[in-house]
């Protein structure tokens, strides 16, 4: 059985989740806000609360998240990641997931993200069509 890892990682990139992910869930910052958006999709994936919890935005952060353990997510697709400003950039993303039995949907959204000091932040997101 292989370790977490040394498996793929849920982002999508084609990496070991070591050296993707895993190194923004372990502390390391992101480099920019895509990969921001991918680890955050991946700690999703993973249940991993603390981690969005401390990429989420002050401002917007809730206190906390419910998982649906029913809840199985599909994959990511990076539609657009664009730089907006010095600190600020905005992320579109397609994620797909399945709840129990049922079909699968979609999460659209336009993400925006913000840096601040050497960390960039979730702030909040448009859900598109």
């Amino acid at each position: 059985m292989k370790r977490p890892t040394e498996t793929m990682c849920p982002c999508g990139s084609s990496l070991a989740y070591a050296r993707c992910c895993g190194r923004w869930h372990a502390g390391e910052p992101a480099p920019d806000a895509e990969s921001l958006m991918r680890s955050r999709y991946s700690a999703f994936v993973m249940c991993n609360e603390p981690y969005l919890l401390a990429t989420w935005h002050g401002a917007q952060r809730p206190k906390s998240i419910e998982f649906d353990r029913n809840q199985k997510w599909l994959g990511l697709k990076i539609v657009d990641a664009r730089v907006t400003g010095s600190d600020s950039a905005e992320v579109e993303f397609i994620a797909r997931f399945r709840i129990g039995g049922g079909s699968a949907a979609r999460l659209h959204e336009r993400s925006r993200f913000v840096k601040e000091g050497d960390r960039w932040l979730y702030v909040d997101g448009d859900i598109r069509g």
